[in-house]
């Protein structure tokens, strides 16, 4: 289905043909006609689906009408990331370039400016405002925030929300909203906690699955089984010998992304970490950094693993094994983006293996398992629940090699087909490129705005002048 199809405003449509979008994704054909009709909704749909679009789309559109009230907060959208919000409002002031809507990011870990300046964007009304639970909490204690006019509540990314512990600071903020409002909840998953929060908050909601999409076949997925202690070494060998650039590596925990970084810096590696210890603006400059090339190595937690939109990684490396499949999925789909080939290494300990074979599970395949680089000594015995087996000394390899010979030396492909009602893989790219500032200018295509004068958007509460839309390879609007 193309976005001419469904009746969004003309001043979306025009925001979409300039930025070359025209097709939906399935989680946007499926969402956008039950949010225009005002009904709640709850929808269960992976990060790179372009969920995003699917509720700012409609909400835009409603909100074009007229029909809300001015110099009030109309939209209320939370998340759990900085980061996350502050892509969220780029899109808003993309996807409204031709209408009078403002937007404000809401966020911690900024100075006492930023702080001044969500002041006064909340007491001033911007229409959409984009939020952590934290900050908005802080806001609303201080009397900051005026929510008894508002129309949409949004809760984005709702399940890793409630993993980082925000259930009570969202039932507080719903307690300070109007009883009559369309509430619109998006979560990767379908957790007990996200059912009881579904059935707190919406009413009579519409309820949208689609199913977890795999691994994209463009994504090179490799496991080296080893001992932890040979991690570093594994490491090293990987990102000096094969010269590996645009590298995200992830990690569990920010101590051991501290630890990782001062290793490869000691190495004299272009390695930079990002975790929650640091401020926005040291999180802001190396993000922006990472994206203009000036670092070639990011060494983060999950908070990059969702929501955030990189187009040329490369090589996506798990120094540990996630322990839900799903954030495997995630963490992967960093890379092979817009049409690019990709890898994804994950280093697997004795203690991880029964992780990876539950990722290899959901992802319906099983991850080539390489020799350990020379010198690393045997690795550890990995039974496969296909009933292959990597033991020491690479066993696994030489029985899957000669299973390759049996079927004529074929591979076989991976099951990522994209099919109506199913997840597509990633999307290339979002409609807006983060850049690490929150005001980042992007170029309009003036070919494609249609032949119709509008009306001058209003300023925004953050950014005096509004950037146009981005003119990029055409596809559907993802996250």
């Amino acid at each position: 289905m193309t976005f001419n199809e469904l009746p969004l405003a003309d001043e979306v449509l025009d925001a979409l043909d300039a930025m070359r979008f025209t097709t939906c994704t399935p989680i946007q054909e499926q969402s956008i006609p039950p949010i225009l009709e005002g009904h709640d909704l709850l929808g269960v749909a992976q990060t790179g689906t372009g969920k995003t679009a699917a509720y700012l789309l409609p909400i835009l559109s409603k909100l074009n009408s007229g029909d809300y009230p001015q110099n009030h907060i109309n939209c209320l959208i939370m998340c759990p990331t900085r980061e996350l919000a502050q892509q969220i409002d780029q899109q808003v002031e993309a996807f409204s370039y031709f209408m009078p809507v403002s937007g404000v990011a809401v966020y911690g870990g900024n100075d006492g400016i930023r702080y001044e300046q969500e002041k006064n964007g909340l007491r001033l009304g911007a229409d959409i405002v984009t939020a952590t639970p934290g900050r908005m909490l802080s806001h609303i204690a201080t009397g900051n925030v005026d929510l008894s006019q508002l129309s949409f509540f949004v809760l984005d990314e709702a399940d890793r929300m409630l993993d980082m512990g925000f259930y009570d600071d969202i039932i507080k903020i719903v307690n300070q909203l109007p009883k009559e409002r369309q509430t619109i909840l998006f979560s990767a998953t379908m957790p007990q906690n996200i059912q009881t929060l579904a059935k707190t908050i919406l009413t009579d909601p519409v309820e949208i699955k689609i199913a977890v999409a795999k691994p994209v076949e463009k994504i090179h997925q490799m496991a080296y089984v080893c001992y932890e202690p040979m991690k570093d070494k594994i490491l090293i060998d990987l990102l000096t010998k094969e010269q590996k650039e645009r590298v995200i590596l992830f990690a569990s925990s920010k101590q051991k992304v501290k630890e990782i970084t001062r290793m490869l810096k000691m190495r004299k590696m272009d390695a930079e970490c990002m975790h929650s210890d640091l401020s926005q603006a040291e999180r802001d400059e190396i993000m922006l950094r990472f994206k203009n090339r000036h670092v070639s190595i990011l060494v983060a937690t999950d908070i990059v693993a969702r929501g955030i939109d990189i187009d040329d990684i490369q090589t996506v490396i798990n120094y540990d094994v996630p322990r839900d499949g799903e954030d495997y999925v995630h963490r992967i789909g960093r890379t092979a983006r817009a049409n690019r080939d990709g890898e994804a290494i994950t280093l697997v300990s004795p203690k991880d293996i029964i992780y990876m074979q539950r990722i290899e599970r959901l992802i319906e395949k099983e991850v080539e398992k390489p020799e350990l680089p020379e010198g690393c000594g045997e690795r550890p015995e990995y039974k496969s629940e296909r009933g292959g087996r990597g033991g020491r000394g690479g066993k696994g390899e030489r029985s899957n090699r000669s299973k390759d010979k049996r079927d004529g030396g074929k591979k076989h492909k991976p099951n990522a087909k994209n099919v109506q009602g199913q997840a597509a893989p990633a999307s290339p790219s979002a409609p807006v490129t983060p850049s690490g500032n929150a005001g980042a200018e992007v170029t309009p295509s003036p070919s494609k705005k249609r032949r119709r004068k509008h009306s001058r958007k209003k300023p925004s509460s953050q950014n005096n002048a509004q950037p146009a839309p981005q003119a990029s390879t055409p596809q559907s609007p993802a996250e």
